[in-house]
């Protein structure tokens, strides 16, 4: 039996709702020291000169969510791979079905070549604590002549904190790394084949990474779970008036759509464990993700593509990228980011698909109604005759990132809440959610380019001109900005 399935129960499910894997005992309280306070110029303020623009820092420092300074990296070649290292690693690769050859390990991590950590890195996802483990972080500290002791996250995950030091590093891969990693993650589940086979892609294979759950790859309408385990999508959910919405608290969270005058609610525990929808609102086709890492609810309208196309049908393929969910098409394998709706893979790559967003309000669901009275809300078995929990993942992530991402942008706490949008001249603006709300709620306005920023129910959204919706949605600080680095911050006056 495949040696790195060993470690598969130990680590498996940290994104499975029925799963709370152990959180980090150590503060996750940022250093702010260096925060920017610099203001942009009045032509770019928001809004009658109430609030302003922070741009995103220029410091070059490296500091983890828990405040950790990443060490300087190290020095790497900027060319070929050796030839030698090259053979070791596909030797190594090759015989991972019956074995991890510690040997091989050792011979990569005296190869100097300190791109050959991320495959160290990867290695290290499968394994268990033990021997095993500790001989590969050796081998990773070799490598990038650093230690790992002193970063907090190593306390819980060693691959966490090895995979944090490369992406905050920003350290290029090998030649052959999509090749090699491949090799990896097809042992575990052969279905992501087609992703890795695809030399064309634009996915940054460093930091993709497992979420410890399998690929949903059911038909459109499937009902019943994955038979190898998934998190299974919701298609087409049953639903009822808000008068029949009783069964859900006025003082849960719903993730509220209205599309062409046709609002709908979904609640935030039927979103944590399917965390993909795909549905019908205002007559049209849209597909719901819903990070539970990033905090992030998102609405596409999977029906924005070109004619001849067929519609995608979303679903979680089980991978992370910057502990974001990997989301793709059913119908053709394309790998979509989850983030922002472009086509970074497969044919809806080469057709330059990017899905249009629709407008995400988080509210509370005895607000949400009041505000639209005529809402339907997802039934409360799903349509599929489920029972879900009140709060199925338990806090999991309450804490902070249970997923590398490697440094952060300090201008907020990594878990603050932001509500983003995409400005008409393309440039990305956060608002923290709750002192834009406070603003508001004070009688101050946020408008930019036309935008405006409103309250929704108990949450927030965006309106722009001649009312058309901009695709706003919250998430969390950490995830927004790595996403959209420069993203200019909303800082209200004072």
């Amino acid at each position: 039996m495949l040696l790195l399935l060993l470690g598969l129960v130990a680590l498996a499910s940290a994104c499975s709702p029925s799963t709370t894997p152990e959180e980090p005992t150590t503060t996750t309280g940022l250093v702010a020291d260096d925060e920017p306070t610099t203001s942009l110029e009045p032509s770019a303020v928001v809004g009658s000169g109430e609030g302003s623009l922070i741009p995103p820092p220029q410091s070059a420092t490296a500091r983890s969510h828990v405040g950790y300074t990443f060490p300087e990296p190290p020095a790497y070649p900027d060319g070929p791979t050796d030839a030698g290292l090259s053979e070791t690693i596909t030797n190594l690769f090759n015989g991972l079905e019956v074995s991890l050859n510690l040997e091989r390990v050792v011979e990569i991590s005296e190869s100097g070549d300190p791109r050959a950590a991320w495959l160290i890195a990867d290695l290290m996802r499968f394994i268990a604590p033990g021997d095993t483990l500790d001989l590969l972080t050796a081998a990773f500290q070799d490598l990038t002549e650093t230690s790992l002791s002193s970063d907090p996250i190593v306390q819980r995950s060693q691959w966490q904190s090895a995979t944090d030091h490369m992406m905050a590093w920003d350290i290029p891969a090998l030649d052959e790394y999509q090749m090699w990693k491949g090799r990896i993650f097809t042992i575990i589940d052969d279905r992501w084949a087609p992703f890795f086979d695809d030399a064309s892609s634009d996915i940054d294979w460093r930091v993709l990474s497992w979420g410890g759950v399998l690929i949903d790859d059911r038909p459109l309408g499937t009902e019943t779970a994955c038979a190898r385990g998934c998190i299974p999508a919701l298609d087409d959910p049953a639903v009822t008036s808000a008068a029949e919405g009783d069964w859900y608290p006025d003082d849960s969270i719903v993730f509220g759509v209205t599309i062409d005058g046709e609002s709908r609610a979904y609640p935030k525990n039927i979103m944590e464990v399917h965390e993909m929808v795909n549905d019908t609102l205002g007559g049209r086709r849209i597909g719901l993700p819903y990070c539970t890492l990033c905090g992030s609810a998102q609405a596409y309208l999977t029906d924005s593509v070109p004619d001849g196309s067929a519609v995608p049908v979303l679903r979680t393929s089980g991978l992370l990228s910057r502990s974001n969910k990997v989301m793709f098409d059913l119908n053709t394998f394309s790998v979509f980011d989850t983030f922002t709706g472009v086509a970074v893979s497969g044919p809806s790559r080469a057709e330059g698909i990017i899905l249009e967003q629709a407008s995400v309000v988080t509210s509370l669901w005895g607000d949400w109604k009041e505000a639209h009275p005529d809402t339907t809300i997802v039934a409360s078995d799903g349509g599929v005759g489920r029972t879900y929990p009140p709060d199925p993942l338990r806090g999991r992530d309450e804490n902070g990132p249970i997923f590398p991402i490697g440094d952060v942008d300090e201008r907020l706490a990594a878990q603050a809440k932001v509500l983003g949008l995409i400005g008409p001249d393309g440039v990305p603006i956060a608002f923290p959610v709750d002192e834009a709300r406070a603003f508001l709620d004070g009688g101050g306005t946020i408008t930019y380019q036309g935008v405006s920023v409103v309250p929704n129910a108990s949450g927030l959204t965006a309106v722009a001109a001649a009312g058309s919706d901009p695709g706003v949605h919250e998430a969390f600080w950490f995830a927004w900005s790595q996403f959209h680095p420069d993203t200019q911050l909303w800082h209200p006056p004072g």
